[in-house]
């Protein structure tokens, strides 16, 4: 079972919120009292190594998509709108994909879904032998902290230390090789147009600076989307939902209203 955070009535819609890496379900803590405010139970789980749950080895892409289906009937959820950042977009829409009769609606943020996807510099030093393994086990908090704070505005302490948890035990750090080294982007090819017949209201929120999954991802995921509405935040990068945080919160509370 994955340790979630959760907030709103237990019968409200849901919700269901994937972070993306190397964060944890406090990325949502604008987000979460923000939907409960609208009457939606907001969910949001820690993927397994990250935040409070523990590895789960393999820590594979596939391994983290069936997670979110098991966590999901765990916890007795039939249909929800399927909020993702980042890693919890690939293993997010790839499991809504599989099953899409659980999606009532979607939320993508600075993400990729895209058979011709390319890895940033980081993902392919975590790729490669030897370079990721160097990177895993050499970075301490402080290492952590730094290179965080160089792509983000909104990391307080408190959030490096949330975040730092996917650095707790060598299997966590493991994992983080398991997860980048699984799979490739040409695997999407098999999901080509699935997320436009699922015909269900989306929201593209993305952080108009970002650098890692640059806008033009936002407007392609547009172009497939029947019924969507894309809003970029100025001035914010990735991390849209520490960096702008309240506003991005209030994007998605208005959206679901």
């Amino acid at each position: 079972m994955l340790a979630y955070r959760e907030d709103g009535p237990r019968d409200g819609p849901v919700a269901l919120m994937l972070h993306g890496y190397p964060q944890s379900s406090y990325m949502w803590r604008h987000a979460l009292p923000a939907v409960a405010a609208e009457g939606w139970r907001g969910i949001a789980p820690d993927l397994a190594g990250f935040g409070d749950s523990p590895a789960d080895p393999p820590g594979t892409w596939q391994r983290h998509v069936e997670s979110v289906e098991s966590f999901r009937q765990e916890l007795g959820l039939e249909r929800v709108t399927l909020v993702v950042h980042d890693w919890g977009g690939l293993i997010g829409l790839r499991w809504a994909c599989d099953h899409p009769e659980a999606i009532e609606g979607l939320v993508i943020s600075d993400t990729g879904f895209f058979a011709d996807g390319q890895w940033h510099d980081l993902a392919q030093t975590l790729r490669t032998e030897g370079q990721g393994e160097e990177l895993v086990e050499s970075i301490d908090r402080d290492a952590f902290a730094q290179v965080l704070r160089a792509s983000s505005t909104g990391l307080d302490d408190q959030a490096i230390d949330e975040y730092f948890k996917c650095f707790a035990d060598e299997d966590r750090r493991k994992g983080q090789l398991e997860l980048y080294r699984s799979g490739d982007f040409s695997e999407l090819g098999a999901y080509e147009g699935c997320l436009g017949e699922m015909d269900v209201p989306s929201l593209l929120l993305w952080g108009e600076d970002d650098a890692f999954a640059p806008i033009a991802g936002a407007k392609r995921f547009q172009s497939e989307l029947k019924d969507s509405r894309l809003v970029a935040i100025e001035g914010t990068g990735h991390f849209v939902w520490d960096d702008a945080g309240e506003r991005a919160a209030q994007e998605l509370a208005a959206w679901l209203r």
